[in-house]
């Protein structure tokens, strides 16, 4: 079983960043893949951005390419960060870390975190 604990949600003014942070424990997940997707209201759960454990290569939706950065912590592998520039209103939502999946359908995943929410006003 796994548990992940995300962290590092907040309200903060467009154009500025947050980092948040999602911590996996509980299985080795070495050669798996780890995501952060978000959900507006009313809105289903969007992929955002995927890393894989093994090379630490994020790939990332393009409504986030070129603000994110999704990267790996150099001795805890199994903790991720996900860096947010330049944020807009249209990132306001709560954000969830994923693990035990691949690519950037939720259905693929069968781990999640709490959620943290981000605000952008």
């Amino acid at each position: 079983h796994v548990q992940l604990v995300e962290s590092g949600g907040g309200l903060v003014q467009p154009g500025g960043s947050l980092t948040l942070s999602c911590v996996a424990s509980g299985a080795n997940l070495r050669h798996n893949y780890m995501a952060w997707f978000r959900q507006a209201p009313g809105k289903e759960r969007e992929g955002i951005a995927v890393i894989s454990l093994t090379t630490g290569s994020p790939v990332y939706a393009d409504s986030v390419k070129g603000r994110f950065t999704f990267s790996q912590d150099d001795t805890a592998k199994n903790t991720v960060y996900l860096q947010m520039n330049s944020l807009k209103p249209e990132d306001t939502a709560v954000y969830y870390c994923a693990a035990d999946g691949y690519g950037l359908l939720a259905r693929r995943y069968n781990y999640w975190g709490q959620g943290t929410q981000v605000t952008v006003s």
